[in-house]
């Protein structure tokens, strides 16, 4: 983990404010770190300068995830490749990159640090299992040292690498709440058939937390995020409905969603989408939904959003997460446990959580 050092010692402001975070990192890292493997640079790797040739794009299968983009050549071929939700809000709005180097409360520079953006010199190469016509770049003037630079898109998402991935094969990033970006978003490898958030499996459990961070604890349905995240791994976050989404009630045959798997809701969609799907993140899915102690697994289902990403439903409603929700808790400011969305009336309709099961 020779990035992951370089960066705990770099002479940043406040690093002297983040000594909790050194030192839990540090343990972290001497724990999980991976094996080498055949790329000849570490996927943690800072980007420092300017590419000088393309950028080829591969896919790769995974155990948990599917098929999933991977650099596909050079001194990072096999690294992991991921796309962040509210990098969207760029592309609607015209806002800065979620992930840029403006200040974060780690006092580094997320597109050449943290997730350091996949360049290239011309247009990107496609790679084995990569769909050439969603390839495409992004104009980056925010990469400290660099000026005008060109940063791969997949289906109009930039990509990135992470900086806790060593090796290639490493998913560190994956389905990984952040709340460093501004906004805060959701990190998720990329399907090469659609380029949509490769995810795996969701899973439901029971979550208690204090509402708006310092009320009394509640107990909610939330979906358990952060699978490899090592310095925080399988955190759960609250999940929310839509007042503008239909659902039926428990034991209505509608419930049953999935049928092994393969049957999908198309009958109920989500009002959520745009600027709405930013600060809150559709729930999505790769297979069946699991439900853990407590949940009801006849209650969950899916139903299949514009893009073809595949979001899980509670009694034929659509579940959403909250960017606000989003923390790491080993990271001094970097957000608490907290319910932050409970009955929240916004421009798309009121959100409200889950109670357990009676």
């Amino acid at each position: 983990m020779t990035t992951l050092f370089r960066w705990l010692r770099r002479p940043v402001a406040g690093r002297a404010a983040a000594a909790a975070l050194t030192l839990g990192l540090v343990g972290v890292a001497l724990l999980f770190s991976s094996p080498a493997s055949a790329q000849t640079r570490p996927c943690s790797d800072d980007v420092m300068s300017a590419p000088t040739g393309p950028a080829t794009v591969s896919a790769a299968s995974t155990t948990s995830y599917g098929r999933v983009l991977v650099v596909g050549s050079g001194d990072y071929a096999g690294c992991s490749l991921y796309l962040l939700t509210s990098d969207e809000l760029h592309a609607l709005s015209g806002a800065d990159f979620a992930c840029s180097d403006n200040m974060n409360v780690l006092n580094t520079p997320c597109d050449s640090d943290l997730w350091p953006a996949l360049l290239t010199k011309g247009a990107p190469v496609a790679g084995p299992g990569v769909n050439p016509t969603l390839l495409g770049t992004v104009t980056r003037t925010d990469l400290p040292g660099i000026s005008s630079v060109q940063q791969v898109t997949y289906a109009g998402q930039p990509l990135y690498r992470f900086f806790l991935d060593e090796a290639a094969g490493d998913t560190q990033g994956a389905n990984l709440d952040d709340p460093v970006p501004s906004p805060p978003g959701i990190w998720y490898l990329v399907d090469p058939s659609r380029g949509t958030p490769a995810t795996g499996q969701a899973q439901l459990q029971l979550e208690t937390a204090p509402v708006g961070g310092t009320g009394p604890d509640e107990t909610v349905l939330a979906a358990r995020m952060n699978n490899d995240f090592s310095v925080f791994p399988d955190a759960s976050f609250p999940v929310y409905t839509l007042s503008r989404d239909h659902g039926h009630k428990r034991g209505d045959a509608r419930s049953h969603d999935t049928h092994h798997g393969r049957r999908h809701g198309r009958g109920h969609g989500s009002a959520c989408r745009g600027l709405c799907a930013v600060y809150w993140p559709p729930l999505l899915t790769s297979e069946r939904p699991e439900a853990g102690p407590g949940v009801d697994q006849h209650a969950l289902g899916i139903i299949v959003r514009p893009d073809g990403s595949h979001q899980v439903t509670y009694n034929g409603r659509p579940l959403y997460l909250l960017n606000k929700d989003a923390y790491i808790g080993p990271i001094p400011g970097a957000g608490t446990k907290s319910i932050n969305g409970a009955g929240a009336h916004t421009p798309w309709g009121v959100f409200n959580t889950i109670p357990p099961l009676p």
